[in-house]
């Protein structure tokens, strides 16, 4: 799963809050995301220029292709 953090405030959660990517779709050229909180407990839904405007993906250190 990949990992997302807030650039901004957001909908009530505070800058740097870590995030799930658990699901992506689109219809008729509009794209939706779904975001879990780290410990699961709430879901949040955003269109594509949310995604772009408020959240930045978590980089790991370790990639499994280095396997």
């Amino acid at each position: 799963m990949k990992r997302f953090k807030l650039k901004d405030d957001f909908k009530g959660f505070k800058k740097g809050t870590q995030f799930y990517l658990v699901a992506e779709s689109e219809f008729i050229g509009i794209k939706e995301f779904v975001f879990r909180t780290i410990d699961l407990s709430v879901r949040i839904s955003t269109n594509e220029r949310e995604m772009l405007h408020y959240f930045v993906e978590i980089t790991s250190f370790y990639s499994e292709d280095t396997k």
